[in-house]
């Protein structure tokens, strides 16, 4: 896994054979930062990343200058991989929590994140309820949220999509409140 951007653009991150996570690929990682980049700018938001897996993607925002990374995992494994490597790196603005993700969006900051990024398995059951209950928890402060998900799924029938995009069997669908 390598940083793609940033004060550690091209900063390899080896991952132990423990971790079960299936990393962002590059070319999605690369699609979605180019993206938001047309959108924000980083130094001046929030991020909260609900399953934080590798750390790919919040070690991706610290690189970019993000002002703060919540970074939600619940596995012990990586929870430790992605606290040892924000540490060894000085990415200062990430903080870490061990809980899931539903139990952190009741307890995430109101009204403070310009960006919410959620990375679930692929076959984990309750993208929906995890759509819904970002979008009525008054998170978000005028931001989006965004889904990756498989290119077999498909969630524009929400209320809240705006757009999908696709990049190979990886898929970003973003939401907001309208």
């Amino acid at each position: 896994m390598r940083i793609i951007s940033g004060t550690h653009k091209g900063k390899q991150i080896k991952l132990p054979p423990n971790l079960k996570a299936r990393p962002t690929t590059d070319q999605a990682r690369e699609g979605l930062f180019n993206i938001l980049s047309n959108r924000f700018d980083f130094d001046k938001i929030k991020i909260a990343d609900l399953f934080g897996g590798t750390g790919a993607i919040s070690f991706e925002f610290a690189s970019r200058g993000a002002k703060e990374v919540y970074c939600i995992e619940i596995a012990p494994s990586h929870f430790r991989f992605i606290n040892k490597n924000a540490k060894a790196n000085g990415f200062e603005q990430i903080k870490t929590f061990r809980t899931n993700a539903f139990n952190a969006i009741q307890k995430l900051p109101k009204n403070n994140f310009d960006i919410i990024f959620a990375d679930p398995p692929f076959d984990f059951p309750n993208k929906q309820k995890l759509i819904s209950d970002v979008m009525e928890a008054d998170i978000l402060k005028n931001g989006i949220f965004i889904l990756e998900h498989s290119d077999n799924e498909s969630y524009n029938d929400s209320a809240y999509f705006i757009e999908q995009r696709n990049y190979g069997k990886v898929c970003f669908s973003f939401f907001e409140n309208k």
